[in-house]
Protein backbone atom coordinates (compact mmCIF):
# COMPACT_ATOMS: atom_id res chain seq x y z
CA UNK A 1 0.00 0.00 0.00
CA UNK A 2 2.52 2.61 0.73
CA UNK A 3 4.38 1.67 -2.56
CA UNK A 4 1.22 2.53 -4.57
CA UNK A 5 0.89 5.34 -2.04
CA UNK A 6 4.43 6.42 -3.21
CA UNK A 7 3.24 5.65 -7.05
CA UNK A 8 0.35 7.91 -7.39
CA UNK A 9 2.03 10.72 -5.99
CA UNK A 10 5.20 11.14 -7.16
CA UNK A 11 5.28 12.17 -10.96
CA UNK A 12 8.96 10.82 -11.70
CA UNK A 13 7.60 7.29 -10.40
CA UNK A 14 4.83 7.36 -13.07
CA UNK A 15 6.86 8.67 -15.75
CA UNK A 16 9.49 6.26 -15.39
CA UNK A 17 6.23 3.67 -14.72
CA UNK A 18 4.98 4.58 -17.77
CA UNK A 19 8.00 4.06 -20.23
CA UNK A 20 9.18 0.80 -18.37
CA UNK A 21 5.26 -0.53 -19.11
CA UNK A 22 5.25 0.63 -22.59
CA UNK A 23 8.64 -0.94 -23.49
CA UNK A 24 7.13 -4.26 -21.70
CA UNK A 25 4.62 -4.53 -24.65
CA UNK A 26 6.79 -3.55 -27.33
CA UNK A 27 9.11 -6.20 -26.00
CA UNK A 28 6.63 -8.76 -25.39
CA UNK A 29 4.96 -8.36 -29.38
CA UNK A 30 8.15 -8.59 -31.52
CA UNK A 31 10.08 -11.13 -28.65
CA UNK A 32 7.45 -13.06 -29.65
CA UNK A 33 8.46 -13.72 -32.53
CA UNK A 34 12.05 -14.38 -31.76
CA UNK A 35 11.38 -16.73 -29.09
CA UNK A 36 8.76 -18.44 -31.94
CA UNK A 37 11.96 -18.32 -34.72
CA UNK A 38 14.39 -20.05 -31.83
CA UNK A 39 16.24 -16.38 -32.41
CA UNK A 40 16.55 -15.47 -28.40
CA UNK A 41 20.50 -15.38 -28.82
CA UNK A 42 20.11 -12.67 -31.76
CA UNK A 43 18.48 -10.27 -28.86
CA UNK A 44 21.34 -10.34 -26.88
CA UNK A 45 23.80 -10.14 -29.37
CA UNK A 46 22.14 -6.86 -30.24
CA UNK A 47 21.85 -5.70 -26.88
CA UNK A 48 25.29 -6.17 -26.25
CA UNK A 49 26.66 -4.49 -29.67
CA UNK A 50 24.84 -1.51 -28.38
CA UNK A 51 27.76 -0.37 -26.34
CA UNK A 52 30.33 0.35 -28.78
CA UNK A 53 28.02 2.14 -30.89
CA UNK A 54 27.24 4.08 -27.77
CA UNK A 55 30.78 4.89 -26.82
CA UNK A 56 31.87 5.63 -30.51
CA UNK A 57 29.12 7.99 -30.56
CA UNK A 58 29.85 10.11 -27.61
CA UNK A 59 33.39 10.13 -28.92
CA UNK A 60 31.91 11.52 -31.78
CA UNK A 61 30.20 14.87 -30.28
CA UNK A 62 31.09 15.07 -26.92
CA UNK A 63 28.26 15.26 -25.83
CA UNK A 64 25.47 13.00 -23.65
CA UNK A 65 22.92 13.60 -25.41
CA UNK A 66 20.77 10.11 -25.56
CA UNK A 67 18.76 10.49 -28.94
CA UNK A 68 22.27 10.95 -30.56
CA UNK A 69 23.87 7.97 -27.95
CA UNK A 70 20.88 5.51 -29.15
CA UNK A 71 21.43 6.54 -32.51
CA UNK A 72 24.83 4.89 -32.42
CA UNK A 73 23.41 2.24 -30.81
CA UNK A 74 21.11 1.54 -33.87
CA UNK A 75 24.12 2.00 -35.85
CA UNK A 76 25.99 -0.87 -33.99
CA UNK A 77 23.18 -3.27 -33.71
CA UNK A 78 22.38 -3.51 -37.52
CA UNK A 79 26.15 -3.60 -37.97
CA UNK A 80 26.09 -6.69 -35.44
CA UNK A 81 23.29 -8.14 -36.94
CA UNK A 82 24.71 -7.68 -40.77
CA UNK A 83 27.99 -9.31 -39.22
CA UNK A 84 25.93 -12.42 -37.80
CA UNK A 85 24.10 -13.74 -41.09
CA UNK A 86 28.06 -12.55 -43.30
CA UNK A 87 29.70 -14.95 -40.61
CA UNK A 88 27.02 -17.74 -40.96
CA UNK A 89 26.54 -17.17 -44.41
CA UNK A 90 29.94 -17.03 -46.18
CA UNK A 91 32.06 -19.08 -43.59
CA UNK A 92 31.62 -22.46 -42.03
CA UNK A 93 31.33 -21.06 -38.66
CA UNK A 94 27.38 -21.64 -37.73
CA UNK A 95 24.77 -19.50 -36.43
CA UNK A 96 25.15 -20.03 -32.48
CA UNK A 97 28.79 -19.65 -33.22
CA UNK A 98 28.54 -16.43 -34.70
CA UNK A 99 25.87 -15.32 -32.61
CA UNK A 100 28.56 -15.46 -29.57
CA UNK A 101 31.51 -14.55 -31.48
CA UNK A 102 29.61 -11.43 -32.65
CA UNK A 103 28.79 -10.91 -29.09
CA UNK A 104 31.82 -11.05 -27.16
CA UNK A 105 33.85 -8.82 -30.13
CA UNK A 106 31.29 -6.14 -29.71
CA UNK A 107 30.76 -6.16 -26.51
CA UNK A 108 34.53 -6.37 -25.20
CA UNK A 109 35.38 -3.59 -27.57
CA UNK A 110 32.64 -1.47 -25.70
CA UNK A 111 34.07 -1.87 -22.48
CA UNK A 112 37.42 -1.01 -23.72
CA UNK A 113 35.85 1.83 -25.82
CA UNK A 114 34.31 3.17 -21.89
CA UNK A 115 37.47 2.63 -20.70
CA UNK A 116 38.93 5.05 -22.59
CA UNK A 117 36.14 7.46 -22.27
CA UNK A 118 36.29 7.36 -18.03
CA UNK A 119 39.95 8.68 -18.59
CA UNK A 120 39.65 11.93 -21.31
CA UNK A 121 38.82 14.97 -18.90
CA UNK A 122 35.39 15.36 -20.44
CA UNK A 123 33.02 15.75 -17.62
CA UNK A 124 30.45 15.21 -19.95
CA UNK A 125 31.50 11.45 -19.94
CA UNK A 126 29.59 10.86 -16.05
CA UNK A 127 27.36 8.69 -16.30
CA UNK A 128 27.33 6.36 -19.87
CA UNK A 129 28.31 3.40 -17.86
CA UNK A 130 24.64 3.48 -16.60
CA UNK A 131 24.02 1.90 -20.00
CA UNK A 132 25.55 -1.52 -19.18
CA UNK A 133 22.37 -1.63 -16.22
CA UNK A 134 20.18 1.00 -17.21
CA UNK A 135 19.05 3.50 -15.42
CA UNK A 136 15.34 4.01 -16.14
CA UNK A 137 14.87 6.51 -12.77
CA UNK A 138 17.07 9.12 -15.31
CA UNK A 139 13.60 8.45 -17.96
CA UNK A 140 12.41 11.88 -19.12
CA UNK A 141 9.00 12.53 -20.51
CA UNK A 142 10.66 13.38 -24.34
CA UNK A 143 12.02 9.35 -23.53
CA UNK A 144 8.51 8.64 -22.66
CA UNK A 145 7.34 9.70 -25.79
CA UNK A 146 10.39 8.21 -27.88
CA UNK A 147 9.10 4.40 -26.23
CA UNK A 148 6.25 5.49 -27.60
CA UNK A 149 6.53 6.32 -31.16
CA UNK A 150 9.04 4.19 -31.70
CA UNK A 151 7.04 1.31 -30.07
CA UNK A 152 3.89 2.17 -32.03
CA UNK A 153 5.65 1.97 -35.47
CA UNK A 154 6.49 -1.54 -34.61
CA UNK A 155 3.83 -2.32 -33.07
CA UNK A 156 2.13 -1.24 -36.26
CA UNK A 157 4.87 -2.84 -38.75
CA UNK A 158 3.89 -5.95 -37.14
CA UNK A 159 0.53 -5.56 -37.90
CA UNK A 160 1.25 -4.52 -41.62
CA UNK A 161 3.20 -7.95 -41.93
CA UNK A 162 0.99 -10.02 -39.68
CA UNK A 163 0.56 -13.09 -42.34
CA UNK A 164 4.18 -12.45 -43.57
CA UNK A 165 5.27 -12.82 -40.08
CA UNK A 166 2.99 -15.36 -38.88
CA UNK A 167 4.15 -18.29 -41.87
CA UNK A 168 8.14 -17.51 -41.56
CA UNK A 169 8.20 -18.03 -38.00
CA UNK A 170 6.28 -21.34 -38.71
CA UNK A 171 7.40 -22.75 -41.69
CA UNK A 172 10.15 -20.43 -43.39
CA UNK A 173 10.44 -23.00 -46.46
CA UNK A 174 6.58 -22.71 -47.26
CA UNK A 175 6.55 -18.90 -47.04
CA UNK A 176 9.70 -19.22 -50.07
CA UNK A 177 7.15 -21.80 -51.87
CA UNK A 178 4.37 -19.21 -51.94
CA UNK A 179 6.34 -16.05 -53.15
CA UNK A 180 7.39 -14.93 -49.46
CA UNK A 181 10.54 -14.32 -49.43
CA UNK A 182 11.74 -15.80 -45.53
CA UNK A 183 15.42 -13.80 -45.74
CA UNK A 184 13.42 -10.61 -46.48
CA UNK A 185 11.23 -11.31 -43.80
CA UNK A 186 13.68 -12.11 -41.31
CA UNK A 187 15.68 -8.53 -42.13
CA UNK A 188 12.55 -7.16 -41.09
CA UNK A 189 11.89 -8.86 -37.87
CA UNK A 190 15.75 -8.12 -37.04
CA UNK A 191 15.09 -4.72 -37.47
CA UNK A 192 12.43 -4.48 -35.41
CA UNK A 193 14.14 -6.65 -32.82
CA UNK A 194 16.88 -3.64 -33.28
CA UNK A 195 14.71 -1.02 -32.75
CA UNK A 196 13.13 -2.37 -29.38
CA UNK A 197 15.97 -3.42 -27.94
CA UNK A 198 17.58 0.58 -28.43
CA UNK A 199 14.58 2.35 -26.54
CA UNK A 200 15.01 -0.31 -23.77
CA UNK A 201 18.83 0.43 -23.34
CA UNK A 202 18.26 3.41 -20.69
CA UNK A 203 15.68 1.59 -19.06
CA UNK A 204 17.40 -1.99 -18.57
CA UNK A 205 20.73 -1.77 -19.98
CA UNK A 206 22.39 -3.58 -22.35
CA UNK A 207 22.93 -6.55 -20.57
CA UNK A 208 19.58 -7.17 -19.27
CA UNK A 209 17.35 -6.18 -22.45
CA UNK A 210 17.87 -9.46 -24.02
CA UNK A 211 15.99 -11.19 -20.62
CA UNK A 212 12.79 -8.45 -21.71
CA UNK A 213 12.30 -9.05 -25.31
CA UNK A 214 12.84 -13.17 -24.33
CA UNK A 215 11.02 -13.66 -21.17
CA UNK A 216 7.47 -12.26 -21.52
CA UNK A 217 7.35 -14.35 -25.55
CA UNK A 218 8.88 -17.26 -23.43
CA UNK A 219 6.01 -17.03 -20.33
CA UNK A 220 3.39 -16.44 -23.07
CA UNK A 221 4.24 -19.22 -25.20
CA UNK A 222 3.21 -21.58 -22.09
CA UNK A 223 -0.76 -20.26 -22.19
CA UNK A 224 -1.45 -20.79 -26.01
CA UNK A 225 -0.59 -22.48 -28.61
CA UNK A 226 -2.50 -19.41 -30.97
CA UNK A 227 -0.16 -16.75 -31.96
CA UNK A 228 -2.28 -13.81 -31.55
CA UNK A 229 -3.27 -15.03 -27.98
CA UNK A 230 0.31 -15.44 -27.32
CA UNK A 231 1.60 -12.14 -28.64
CA UNK A 232 -1.30 -10.63 -26.40
CA UNK A 233 -0.20 -12.31 -23.30
CA UNK A 234 3.13 -11.31 -24.01
CA UNK A 235 2.70 -7.59 -24.37
CA UNK A 236 0.31 -7.59 -21.02
CA UNK A 237 3.20 -9.91 -19.08
CA UNK A 238 6.17 -7.30 -20.51
CA UNK A 239 3.65 -4.12 -19.36
CA UNK A 240 3.21 -5.87 -15.85
CA UNK A 241 6.84 -6.29 -15.64
CA UNK A 242 7.61 -2.79 -16.22
CA UNK A 243 5.03 -1.32 -14.04
CA UNK A 244 5.41 -3.96 -10.96
CA UNK A 245 9.05 -3.66 -11.54
CA UNK A 246 9.21 0.01 -11.46
CA UNK A 247 7.21 0.29 -8.23
CA UNK A 248 9.36 -1.98 -6.20
CA UNK A 249 12.13 -0.39 -6.53
CA UNK A 250 10.48 3.08 -5.86
CA UNK A 251 9.44 1.36 -2.69
CA UNK A 252 13.11 0.01 -1.96
CA UNK A 253 15.91 2.39 -0.95
CA UNK A 254 18.53 1.83 -3.79
CA UNK A 255 16.98 -0.73 -5.71
CA UNK A 256 17.81 -0.21 -9.40
CA UNK A 257 14.93 -0.29 -11.83
CA UNK A 258 15.81 -2.50 -14.59
CA UNK A 259 16.97 -5.19 -12.34
CA UNK A 260 13.73 -5.20 -10.68
CA UNK A 261 11.94 -5.12 -13.77
CA UNK A 262 13.68 -8.50 -14.57
CA UNK A 263 13.32 -10.07 -11.87
CA UNK A 264 9.23 -9.27 -12.15
CA UNK A 265 9.05 -10.59 -15.14
CA UNK A 266 11.88 -13.92 -14.00
CA UNK A 267 8.57 -14.84 -11.71
CA UNK A 268 6.02 -14.48 -14.67
CA UNK A 269 7.77 -17.19 -16.69
CA UNK A 270 9.10 -19.75 -13.78
CA UNK A 271 5.36 -19.46 -12.53
CA UNK A 272 4.33 -20.06 -16.49
CA UNK A 273 6.57 -23.03 -16.41
CA UNK A 274 5.14 -24.37 -13.90
CA UNK A 275 1.80 -23.76 -13.64
CA UNK A 276 0.47 -23.12 -16.91
CA UNK A 277 -2.55 -25.38 -18.58
CA UNK A 278 -1.32 -26.83 -21.35
CA UNK A 279 2.65 -26.80 -20.26
CA UNK A 280 3.20 -26.35 -17.07
CA UNK A 281 5.71 -29.04 -15.31
CA UNK A 282 3.24 -29.16 -12.16
CA UNK A 283 -0.22 -30.11 -14.54
CA UNK A 284 1.89 -32.16 -17.00
CA UNK A 285 3.27 -34.41 -13.67
CA UNK A 286 -0.05 -34.43 -13.35
CA UNK A 287 -1.27 -35.85 -16.47
CA UNK A 288 1.03 -38.25 -16.67
CA UNK A 289 0.41 -39.49 -12.83
CA UNK A 290 -3.48 -39.95 -13.95
CA UNK A 291 -2.18 -41.85 -17.15
CA UNK A 292 0.20 -43.90 -15.32
CA UNK A 293 -2.48 -44.64 -12.63
CA UNK A 294 -5.18 -45.26 -16.04
CA UNK A 295 -2.31 -48.00 -17.43
CA UNK A 296 -2.23 -49.70 -14.19
CA UNK A 297 -5.77 -50.05 -13.52
CA UNK A 298 -6.75 -51.34 -16.79
CA UNK A 299 -3.41 -53.54 -16.84
CA UNK A 300 -5.29 -55.02 -12.78
CA UNK A 301 -8.64 -55.34 -15.05
CA UNK A 302 -7.16 -57.23 -17.66
CA UNK A 303 -5.92 -60.04 -15.55
CA UNK A 304 -9.25 -60.08 -13.55
CA UNK A 305 -10.67 -60.97 -17.34
CA UNK A 306 -8.14 -63.67 -18.22
CA UNK A 307 -8.41 -65.21 -15.13
CA UNK A 308 -11.78 -65.30 -15.21
CA UNK A 309 -12.03 -66.95 -19.42
CA UNK A 310 -9.33 -69.33 -17.94
CA UNK A 311 -12.03 -70.73 -15.68
CA UNK A 312 -14.76 -70.23 -17.87
CA UNK A 313 -16.45 -68.21 -14.60
CA UNK A 314 -16.95 -64.62 -15.18
CA UNK A 315 -17.21 -64.22 -11.57
CA UNK A 316 -15.22 -66.64 -10.06
CA UNK A 317 -12.87 -64.73 -7.28
CA UNK A 318 -8.63 -64.92 -7.35
CA UNK A 319 -6.54 -64.34 -4.80
CA UNK A 320 -4.60 -61.03 -4.83
CA UNK A 321 -1.41 -62.82 -4.98
CA UNK A 322 -1.80 -64.58 -8.32
CA UNK A 323 -3.53 -60.83 -10.22
CA UNK A 324 -1.05 -59.38 -12.91
CA UNK A 325 1.58 -57.33 -12.60
CA UNK A 326 2.34 -58.59 -9.28
CA UNK A 327 4.05 -61.73 -9.11
CA UNK A 328 5.63 -61.83 -5.53
CA UNK A 329 3.41 -61.68 -2.12
CA UNK A 330 4.14 -58.57 0.38
CA UNK A 331 6.55 -55.69 -0.27
CA UNK A 332 5.39 -51.90 -1.96
CA UNK A 333 3.84 -53.88 -5.08
CA UNK A 334 1.35 -55.55 -2.93
CA UNK A 335 -0.13 -52.52 -1.62
CA UNK A 336 0.16 -50.98 -4.93
CA UNK A 337 -1.70 -53.70 -6.34
CA UNK A 338 -4.26 -53.10 -3.13
CA UNK A 339 -4.53 -49.39 -3.84
CA UNK A 340 -5.27 -50.11 -7.53
CA UNK A 341 -7.51 -52.78 -6.61
CA UNK A 342 -9.79 -50.50 -4.05
CA UNK A 343 -9.94 -47.86 -7.04
CA UNK A 344 -11.59 -50.50 -9.11
CA UNK A 345 -14.40 -51.40 -6.45
CA UNK A 346 -15.20 -47.43 -5.84
CA UNK A 347 -15.64 -47.37 -10.13
CA UNK A 348 -17.81 -51.01 -9.59
CA UNK A 349 -15.54 -52.47 -12.13
CA UNK A 350 -14.34 -55.36 -9.46
CA UNK A 351 -15.69 -56.91 -6.10
CA UNK A 352 -14.07 -58.58 -3.22
CA UNK A 353 -15.22 -61.70 -1.28
CA UNK A 354 -13.57 -63.82 1.58
CA UNK A 355 -11.38 -61.20 2.59
CA UNK A 356 -8.90 -60.70 -0.55
CA UNK A 357 -10.30 -62.77 -3.12
CA UNK A 358 -10.61 -60.46 -6.30
CA UNK A 359 -13.60 -60.72 -9.13
CA UNK A 360 -14.46 -58.43 -11.78
CA UNK A 361 -17.89 -57.18 -12.24
CA UNK A 362 -20.54 -56.65 -15.05
CA UNK A 363 -19.87 -53.21 -15.57
CA UNK A 364 -16.39 -54.23 -15.28
CA UNK A 365 -16.80 -56.95 -18.34
CA UNK A 366 -18.15 -54.08 -20.54
CA UNK A 367 -15.56 -51.66 -19.78
CA UNK A 368 -12.89 -54.89 -21.47
CA UNK A 369 -15.73 -55.24 -24.22
CA UNK A 370 -16.18 -51.83 -24.99
CA UNK A 371 -12.59 -51.51 -24.75
CA UNK A 372 -10.98 -53.74 -27.43
CA UNK A 373 -7.34 -52.91 -27.34
CA UNK A 374 -7.36 -54.33 -24.13
CA UNK A 375 -8.36 -57.45 -25.38
CA UNK A 376 -5.98 -57.68 -28.39
CA UNK A 377 -2.78 -56.69 -25.97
Amino acid sequence: MEALKIFFSDYTIQIVSMGSALLGIVSGVIGSFAVLRKQSLLGDVISHAALPGIALAFLLVQIKDTNILLIGALIAGLLATGAVRVIDKYSRIKFDSALGLVLSVFFGGGLVLLTYIQKIPNANQAGLDKFIFGQASTLLKKDVYTVLIVGAIIIFMVLLFWKELKIVSFDPEFSDSLGISSKKVSFIISGLIVASIIIGLQTVGVILMSAMLVAPGVAARQWTDKLSIMVLLASVFGAISGLVGTIISSSIQSMPTGPSIVIVVSVIVLISISFAPNRGLVWRQIREMDSAKQINEDKVLKSLYELAINHKDPYHSHPISVIKPIKTKGGKKTKQLESILLALKKDGYVEVEGGNNWFITRDGLDYINNHPILKEE
